[in-house]
Order: structure tokens, then C-alpha cells, then sequence
């Protein structure tokens, strides 16, 4: 009942039209044994130039803390994708794109994608040719943004919030190994025993599914929905609403000769207190002491030092 409660509470704070969310620069985890001496990592660009509700300067910061503290070099990307823009990333980041249509609190359909043609077909021959993609797109309307820019990695992104069946447990999805819900992968066991994931929380969020050459990370049952609203938060008897089983909420892929990881929620690695109270959301949250853990797994392997 108290975990219940818990749940429905952070559903409240996680409505934009109630909450406000700020980044939490005093989360500063531990990492015993840096994977990159300080600034001689790989380099990790962070979109920003697509109205992104995530940012390395905002609800992100504390992601790109965490990454430089790992030894990566992490910076905004302010361009939009070309050939050029994209030569001298190693690894590009896209969280939270929205098509400008969709920005200043506009969230209902239509949801266009963020992305233009050519900006996609240049992030595919950038990965193909070995380049490295960490692709988050969270509830509608950042799935429908998109869906387009997934579909050529064969991605198929539901505009949708992935809610539990029973909408009183709120929308708070903790995965265990111990279920079959973390599924065995080189970024679940790490390189050694304490990078080892056995939980893991993710914040609402959206879903896809994969063709068969992906591997599944976090995988829904039956006991979750996914509903698909008009516009974000707002859901009626109406609402369409479909089972999640066989929808994932991460995964990974080989592409080519380069490598993709893709979440279909974006709070799990962000740190951010929300509300009047400043309630710990994200990487910071009492229940998910291994998010963060997780997160480096997932540039690890996207750097090739987990194979």
C-alpha cells in the first residue's frame, strides 16, 4: 500500500502542468574506478538543437556530471545532423527531441517528427559507419517525434504513456533481474561484480518494439498498458489502450559497424528534484540506487568497453 501510494504521488509530480522540475547538482555518486582518466574519454555530443526537453545545462546536467566524472568529454551539439556535424563524435546523444510545433507546452497531436529527412539519413550513415547513438524518447509526445527518426534503425516507438493496468499503482515500473524483466546483457552484468544490475526504476515513459537483430533490455508483461492520449496527461474512458506485452522500454542494436541503445523514458538518467517539496526524481530517487550504475553500463557499452 505505501509503495502504492509512493507511485501516485510521483504521477502528480511528474505532470508538467503541476510540478516544476529542476536539475539535482549535488548528486554526485561514487564511482570507484573511473573507466577514462579525466577528459581523455570518448567524446559524447548531446543534442540540443532539436527544442530537447532534456539538456546538458538543465534537466541533464547531472547526467553529464556524471559522464565527465567517468572520464568522457561531454558537450552540447547545437547544429542539426549533417556529415559534417557529425565527424568528430564518438557518441551522439538525442533526449526528449520535439518538433517546435510540440513546444511551449503543446502536448497533443499531431506530434511531427523533430527530425528532418536528410538529418536522418545522415545520423544512419554516421552509425552505420561505426559512430555510436543513445536514442530516449519518452511519453507523448516525444515518442511521435520520434518515431520517424527510429524507424530507420527499425524501431517502432508507440506514442504512448506505459502505465500499469490498474492506474491506483501509478506508473513508477521497477525491473528485476530476478523476473526475467532485466533480460541477461553484457550492460546488465557489467564488467565485474559490483557494476552488476539487479534493479532498476524507470519514470512513465513510452514504448517500442525491435525487429529481431536487436537484444531486449527492459521488457513489459501484462500487467502494464499502454494509452494513448491526445494530448499528454489528459486520459478519458475513451483513451485507447493496449497491452504491453511484447513492447520494450530499452534495448539495444548493432548497426553496421556501429551500435545503438535506445529507452523509451528519459527521467531514469536524469537527477531532478520535482515539486514544493523538491522529491527526488531520477538517478537521485531512494529507489533506484542503481540507475546511475546503469547509465555508465549503457555508455560502456556504446564506447565498446562491454561487449
Amino acid at each position: 500500500m505505501i509503495q502504492r501510494l509512493f507511485c501516485f504521488f510521483l504521477l502528480i509530480l511528474l505532470k508538467p502542468s503541476q510540478a516544476q522540475q529542476i536539475a539535482d547538482t549535488t548528486f554526485n555518486p561514487p564511482i570507484a574506478k573511473p573507466a577514462y582518466s579525466t577528459g581523455s574519454g570518448p567524446v559524447v555530443m548531446l543534442d540540443e538543437a532539436h527544442f530537447n526537453f532534456h539538456t546538458a545545462t538543465g534537466r541533464y546536467r547531472p547526467f553529464a556530471q556524471l559522464l565527465r566524472r567517468d572520464g568522457y568529454v561531454v558537450q552540447a551539439s547545437t547544429s542539426r545532423f549533417s556529415k559534417e556535424s557529425l565527424r568528430q563524435e564518438k557518441i551522439l546523444v538525442i533526449a526528449n527531441a520535439l518538433a517546435e510545433i510540440n513546444t511551449q507546452g503543446n502536448w497533443s497531436l499531431p506530434n511531427p517528427s523533430a527530425f528532418a529527412d536528410d538529418e536522418i539519413a545522415a545520423v544512419r550513415e554516421w552509425v552505420h559507419e561505426g559512430g555510436a547513438l543513445l536514442l530516449i524518447a519518452d511519453h507523448m509526445p516525444f515518442a511521435g517525434a520520434a518515431e520517424k527518426f527510429g524507424a530507420a534503425f527499425g524501431i517502432l516507438f508507440s506514442n504512448c504513456f506505459a502505465m500499469f493496468a490498474e492506474q491506483s499503482q501509478g506508473s513508477l515500473f521497477i525491473f528485476r533481474r530476478s523476473n526475467g524483466e532485466l533480460v541477461d546483457h553484457p550492460i546488465i552484468n557489467g564488467r565485474t561484480r559490483n557494476e552488476r544490475i539487479d534493479s532498476l526504476m524507470t519514470f512513465t515513459g513510452s514504448a517500442f518494439q525491435v525487429d529481431d537483430s536487436a537484444r531486449s533490455l527492459l521488457v513489459l508483461d501484462s500487467s502494464q498498458r499502454l494509452l494513448l492520449p491526445e494530448t499528454a496527461w489528459q486520459f478519458k474512458p475513451e483513451t485507447p489502450r493496449l497491452s504491453a506485452v511484447g513492447w520494450l522500454q530499452g534495448g539495444t542494436l548493432k548497426f553496421g559497424k556501429g551500435r545503438v541503445a535506445v529507452f523509451g523514458e528519459a527521467a531514469m538518467f536524469s537527477a531532478q528534484l520535482s515539486g514544493p517539496n523538491r522529491q527526488p526524481l531520477g538517478m537521485n530517487s531512494p529507489q533506484a540506487p542503481q540507475n546511475y550504475r546503469f547509465l555508465l553500463n549503457v555508455m560502456h557499452w556504446l564506447s565498446g568497453l562491454l561487449d
